[in-house]
C-alpha cells in the first residue's frame, strides 16, 4: 500500500499541478509515481525540473536515456521503474529481448551501448565510483566525456525515481517487467 495519497491533476496541491500536468501530458496519463510525488510540491517540482532539463539538453539520444534508466532501475531493484522503463524502452525501439539484455547489462551486438551501461551500472552500484578501466572502456567504445557526464546525470535522475518508489511503496499501475531468468 502506498504511504502517501496519489493525486490527480484535479486534486493535487496547487503548487504541484503545473509539474504534474506536464509529466502526465508527457506520458499520456497520470502515473501513480507522479500522483504520489505531487503530494509534495518540492518532490514533483524537482523531478519535473530535472526530467525537463535533461530531455532538452542531454547529448544522449532518447533510446540511450531509456537504456540507462532501465539499467539503473535494475541495479536498484525498483520493480515499478523496471516496468515503466521497459515500456519506455519498447516505445524507443528496443525489443522485449533487448530490454532484458539491458537489465542484465549486456546488449548483444551493441558493444558501444554495453560499455556505457557497464559504466552506469558500476556508477550506481558503487555510490559514484567508477574504475579507470571502465571509464576508459566507455571512451574507447566511442562515448565522449560530455556524454559520460550526461549519463551520470541520467543515473542521478533515475535514482530519484527508484528511491522515491522504495520510500513510498508506489502502487504498481503498469504492466510488470518480465522476469530475468
Amino acid at each position: 500500500m502506498t504511504r502517501v495519497p496519489i493525486h490527480t491533476t484535479d486534486d493535487a496541491p496547487e503548487a504541484s499541478k503545473p509539474p504534474l500536468e506536464r509529466q502526465s501530458a508527457r506520458i499520456g496519463k497520470t502515473l501513480n509515481i507522479f500522483g504520489a510525488m505531487a503530494h509534495s510540491p518540492t518532490v514533483i517540482g524537482l523531478y519535473d525540473t530535472v526530467e525537463s532539463y535533461l530531455a532538452e539538453h542531454t547529448s544522449l539520444e532518447p533510446p540511450v536515456r531509456e537504456a540507462v534508466h532501465l539499467t539503473i532501475a535494475n541495479v536498484n531493484e525498483c520493480a515499478y521503474c523496471q516496468a515503466a522503463y521497459t515500456g519506455a524502452a519498447r516505445k524507443h525501439g528496443y525489443s522485449q529481448d533487448q530490454t532484458l539484455q539491458i537489465r542484465r547489462g549486456q546488449v548483444d551486438g551493441d558493444d558501444r551501448l554495453t560499455a556505457l551501461l557497464a559504466l552506469t551500472r558500476e556508477l550506481a552500484s558503487n555510490k559514484g565510483e567508477v574504475a579507470d578501466a571502465t571509464w576508459q572502456a566507455a571512451l574507447d567504445a566511442g562515448w565522449s566525456e560530455p556524454e559520460l557526464l550526461d549519463a551520470f546525470a541520467e543515473v542521478v535522475r533515475t535514482v530519484l525515481t527508484n528511491w522515491f518508489n522504495h520510500l513510498v511503496h508506489t502502487e504498481q499501475d503498469l504492466p510488470e517487467a518480465p522476469p530475468l531468468d
